[in-house]
């Protein structure tokens, strides 16, 4: 079996930190992906996709990124279900992040002559 997904695209909003009871790392982020084609009004639509990430990925991913950073992403599509409040059954399908690349160039503050 295979299950591997590599996207680019760019993140929705700030990432989420927070830590585990265990002190784990875990970031949850959102990232607009472009398709590859244009609906009937001429126009490129997003698919907007939702990724985990762990431990140091998802601290330097937190500290290094923000609302609209350019990103890439590789890991495994992962699915899960859950009963709500309502009692009512939610299925929920992400991308659990083995690697993550900032894709933005260098601010020009970081730039070494």
């Amino acid at each position: 079996m295979f299950n591997q997904v590599m996207l680019v695209g760019r993140l929705t909003k700030d990432p989420e930190l927070r830590y585990t009871s265990v002190g784990a790392a875990v970031a949850n982020i959102t990232i607009a992906v472009n398709r590859s084609f244009k609906n009937a009004s001429g126009e490129i639509d997003a698919d907007f996709v939702n990724c985990t990430l762990w431990r140091k990925t998802a601290e330097n991913t937190a500290v290094y990124c923000q609302k609209g950073s350019l990103i890439g992403v590789s890991g495994r599509i992962q699915t899960r279900s859950y009963e709500n409040a309502e009692g009512a059954k939610v299925y929920v399908t992400e991308v659990m992040a083995d690697s993550v690349r900032f894709m933005d160039p260098k601010p020009q503050e970081l730039l070494t002559d």
